[in-house]
């Protein structure tokens, strides 16, 4: 039971340095330390998938305020 608990918290903080990674590509600021442990421990697929979504966000809140100001 210990094993499905440690599954859960590494998956969990495991989503949540998936999106600080792509959060801090945004903004184009990396140390390159960070960036090769990221390289080492995310996979890439979910991280173009973390990317893909996170652009999908940030465009439509893009719209969204462009539509509250101009309309």
């Amino acid at each position: 039971m210990n094993g499905e608990r440690d599954t859960g918290k590494k998956k969990k903080s495991g989503m949540l340095q998936l999106f600080k990674a792509v959060a801090w590509s945004f903004l184009g600021v990396r140390k390159r330390a960070d960036l090769e442990s990221d390289a080492a421990q995310l996979n890439p697929v979910a991280l173009i998938v973390a990317g893909l979504v996170c652009a999908a966000l940030f465009i439509g809140g893009l719209l969204l305020i462009v539509h509250a100001v101009a309309g």
